[in-house]
């Protein structure tokens, strides 16, 4: 445990943020998971815009989230779902 008010407070922040990365996570999941299930328009936008989200908040790195985005548009393409 950490003694020094300083520390303290730099392990509260921790936890919160890590908290919150989890939830954003989590969203990232069951969006894509819901895109998979069902792939439509809304669902690929949902999912691309949770990936956005995760780039802007720092959580995960650009390229990756462009890679996994162009994943989620072959997975479209060969579920013939109409691109616009």
């Amino acid at each position: 445990m950490p003694i020094i008010k300083s520390a303290k407070k730099a392990a509260r922040q921790a936890e919160k943020r890590t908290e919150h990365n989890v939830q954003i996570k989590k969203n990232i999941k069951s969006a894509l998971k819901a895109f998979k299930a069902n792939p439509t328009p809304e669902t690929l936008a949902k999912a691309q815009s949770e990936y956005d989200k995760a780039v802007k908040k720092n959580l995960i790195k650009k390229n990756t989230a462009a890679r996994r985005k162009a994943k989620l548009h072959a997975i479209a393409k060969s579920a013939n779902m109409k691109l616009a």
